[in-house]
């Protein structure tokens, strides 16, 4: 089993920036795909980034690339997702999960075992 507790979430201004954390127990983080995904109410469940296990890959979704980075501190066993540029847009409950899958396939919800709570976010303009 593993699992996952995101924290780092909260109110900033557009423009701003947070980082969000993933911290991993029960398996080390460097044995699976990570990936970042964000709700928002009566929407599905949408692809942020991942940082895939299988080649050390990383993708994003058009939205955020160039300003959202997803990167791992293994001695921590930590994920994180550094949001710069934040935008009204990107308010959302975010969330990361792990996935012992690689490649493209894990840009989908259904590719993923295990998952976090969930921490809001919230940019205003």
């Amino acid at each position: 089993q593993v699992q996952l507790a995101e924290s780092g979430g909260g109110l900033v201004q557009a423009g701003g920036s947070l980082r969000l954390s993933c911290a991993a127990s029960g398996r080390t983080v460097s044995t699976y795909t990570m990936g970042w995904f964000r709700q928002v109410p009566g929407k599905e469940r949408e692809f942020v980034a991942v940082d895939t296990w299988s080649r050390g890959d990383t993708y994003y979704t058009d939205s955020v690339k160039g300003r959202f980075t997803i990167s791992r501190d293994n001695a921590k066993n930590t994920v994180y997702l550094q949001m710069n540029s934040l935008k009204p847009e990107d308010t959302a409950i975010y969330y990361c999960g792990a996935s012992r899958y690689g490649g493209t396939s894990t840009k989908v919800t259904h590719a993923y075992e295990y998952w976090g709570q969930g921490t809001q976010v919230t940019v205003s303009s």
